[in-house]
C-alpha cells in the first residue's frame, strides 16, 4: 500500500486553491486593465474626432503627427486619420491608413446629424382674421404705469433655444493582415472623420503585465506551499505528541498520559480517548501480570511436592521396570513444568518492574569459559571457536546472567546443523561488554525473525517443533538483559547462520 503524507496533502491542497485564486485574479486583473486602457483610448479618440470635424487649415499632416501624444500614447504608436465630406469627397487621408480598414461601414451605421444642430428657425405667419362673433378685445393701455414696467436691468423674458444635439461616435476593433486597430468614426453636418490607432503599444504593455503575472504567480504559489508546509507542522503538533506517547507505551510506561495543556479543541476528544485506552490497557495488563505471577507462585509448592513424591517413588520401585520408566518420564515433565513456572514468575516480575537483582561484580569472561567447557560435553560434534577478551567485568546478578548465557548457548546447540559450528566472541566496546554467539543453522524467515522474542513462540517448522522447549527462553533472557541496562538483538540475516548479540554496561572498574 502506497503511503501518503498528510502534510504534503495540506500543502498541495493549499497550493491548488491558491493557484486557482491567483490565476483567476490574474486573468480578471489582466482583462480589467486591458479594458480600462481601451476605454481611456476610446474617450481620447472621441475627443479628437470632434476636433477633426471642425473646419481647419490644410495642415492635416501636422495634426496627424501630433495625434499619438494627444491620445495619450507613446510617440511610436501608429495613428491614422481619414476625413471626407458628407457627400463622400475626400478631404484628407493619412499615409499610415491601412488598406484593410473599413471606415465607410462605421459611417453608414451612424445617424445623420440635423441640418443646423443647436439652432431653431422661427417662421413668421400673419395673424388670423377677426371673427365678428367674438367679443371685442378689452382696451389695452399702450403705456402701462411705471410700477408695472419691468426693471431696466432685467431683459424681457424670451424663450431659450434648446441645447444642440450631441454628435455620437462609433468605435470598433478591426483586424488587418499585420496588426489590430481600434477605429472610431463620426458624422458631422458637413464632414465625416475616422481615426485608427494601432493597438500594438497596448498589446506590448499587456504582454509585459502578463509576463509579470507568469513570474509572480509561481513564486507566490511556492511561498503559499512552503507556508502551508510550515503551518501544517504546528497544526499536526498534537498528533506528534500522540505519536510520541504511543511510542513510549511499553510495559513500564502504561501509566503515562498525554497532558491536554493548551491543545486545540479539535484534538481534545482524541487525546481524551487515547488516555482512556491507556488506562484500560494498564488495568488489563496489571490484572494479567498479577494473575501470571500469582499462578506461577501458587504452582511452585504443589510442583515441588509432586517432584519429591515422584523421586521417592522411583527409589522404591524395581529397577528397570515399566513403572520406573513411567515415573522417570513423569519426573521429566514435572521438572519441565517447574522450569516454565519459574520463568513465568520471573517474567511477571519483569513486567511489573519488580525483578530483584542481587548486584555483584561478575567476570563475563570467566562465565563464558565455564560454559565453553560444558559445551565440549554437551555438543562434542560441533566445531567450537572462541574469541573471548580477558577480564570483562560488569555489575549484575550472577545467577540471572548465567541463565541468559546458558539459554543463548543452549539455543545455538539445539538449533545447529548436524555437523555445524559455533563461535563465541566477547569484547568491550564503548563502555559496554558485547557478547556475540554465532552458530550454523537453517535460514530464518523474515516473519519468524520478527516474532523470535515473543513468548511461547517456537516457529512453525516440523524440525523446530520436535526440539524440546517452551518458547520462553529468549523472551526471559532479553528481559533479564534489559533489567541490567542491556539488551539482546538478533543480527541481520546472513545465509546459513544465526547470531545473537548481548550487550551489557561495564562495571565500575572501567
Amino acid at each position: 500500500m502506497k503511503l501518503q503524507s498528510f502534510r504534503f496533502r495540506i500543502a498541495l491542497s493549499s497550493a491548488v486553491l491558491a493557484s486557482i485564486a491567483l490565476i483567476g485574479f490574474g486573468v480578471v486583473s489582466w482583462w480589467l486593465i486591458y479594458d480600462a486602457k481601451v476605454k481611456r483610448l476610446d474617450a481620447e479618440i472621441e475627443t479628437q474626432l470632434l476636433h477633426a470635424t471642425r473646419p481647419r487649415s490644410p495642415e492635416w499632416d501636422a495634426y496627424t503627427d501630433s495625434l499619438p501624444l494627444l491620445l495619450g500614447m507613446n510617440g511610436e504608436t501608429t495613428v491614422a486619420l481619414f476625413v471626407t465630406q458628407i457627400d463622400g469627397n475626400l478631404i484628407y487621408k493619412s499615409s499610415q491608413w491601412p488598406d484593410g480598414l473599413d471606415a465607410n461601414s462605421l459611417w453608414r451605421s451612424l445617424p445623420l446629424p440635423p441640418p443646423n444642430p443647436g439652432r431653431i428657425d422661427f417662421e413668421l405667419q400673419p395673424p388670423p382674421p377677426p371673427n365678428p362673433l367674438d367679443p371685442p378685445p378689452p382696451d389695452r393701455n399702450l403705456f402701462p404705469p411705471p410700477e408695472s414696467r419691468p426693471p431696466p436691468d432685467r431683459p424681457p423674458p424670451r424663450d431659450r433655444p434648446p441645447p444642440p444635439q450631441a454628435i455620437k461616435a462609433k468605435l470598433a476593433t478591426q483586424h488587418t493582415s499585420t496588426a489590430i486597430w481600434r477605429i472610431g468614426a463620426i458624422n458631422s453636418r458637413n464632414t465625416q472623420a475616422a481615426i485608427a490607432v494601432n493597438l500594438q503599444a497596448i498589446d506590448l504593455e499587456m504582454t509585459s503585465i502578463g509576463n509579470i503575472f507568469l513570474i509572480s504567480i509561481p513564486i507566490a504559489l511556492l511561498l503559499v506551499a512552503g507556508g502551508a508546509w510550515l503551518i501544517s507542522r504546528s497544526i499536526l503538533y498534537p498528533i506528534g505528541r500522540l505519536t510520541m506517547a504511543i511510542s513510549n507505551v511499553t510495559v513500564q510506561g502504561l501509566d503515562r498520559r498525554v497532558p491536554l495543556g493548551s491543545t486545540d479543541i479539535e484534538f481534545v476528544e482524541l487525546i481524551f480517548v487515547f488516555n482512556q485506552m491507556l488506562e484500560r490497557l494498564e488495568r488489563s495488563f496489571q490484572q494479567a501480570s498479577r494473575f501470571s505471577g500469582d499462578a506461577a507462585h501458587e504452582l511452585k509448592t504443589p510442583l515441588a511436592i509432586l517432584q519429591g513424591e515422584i523421586e521417592r517413588a522411583l527409589h522404591q520401585v524395581e529397577s528397570g521396570s515399566q513403572v520406573q520408566q513411567t515415573l522417570s518420564n513423569l519426573l521429566d515433565e514435572v521438572r519441565r513444568l517447574s522450569e516454565i513456572t519459574r520463568k513465568l514468575l520471573l517474567l511477571s516480575l519483569a513486567d511489573a518492574g519488580r525483578m530483584g537483582l542481587h548486584l555483584v561484580e561478575v567476570n563475563v569472561s570467566a562465565l563464558l569459559s565455564e560454559i565453553a567447557e560444558d559445551m565440549e560435553l554437551l555438543a562434542p560434534h560441533l566445531d567450537v571457536q572462541m574469541a573471548i577478551a580477558p577480564n570483562l567485568f560488569i555489575q549484575g546478578d550472577r545467577d540471572l546472567l548465567v541463565q541468559v548465557l546458558q539459554n543463548l548457548v543452549g539455543n545455538a546447540i539445539k538449533y545447529n546443523l548436524p555437523k555445524g559450528w559455533l563461535r563465541l566472541q566477547a569484547e568491550c566496546q564503548e563502555k559496554r561488554v558485547i557478547v556475540k554467539i554465532v552458530n550454523s543453522s537453517q535460514d530464518i524467515s523474515l516473519s519468524e525473525r520478527d516474532r523470535i522474542f515473543e513468548r511461547f513462540h517456537r516457529g512453525d517448522s516440523n524440525q523446530i517443533q520436535k526440539i524440546a522447549g517452551s518458547g520462553l527462553g529468549l523472551s526471559l533472557a532479553r528481559e533479564i538483559a534489559r533489567a541490567h541496562g542491556g539488551d539482546i538483538q538478533l543480527e541481520a540475516a546472513i545465509l546459513g547462520q544465526t547470531a545473537f548479540i548481548l550487550s551489557l554496561p561495564v562495571g565500575d572498574r572501567y
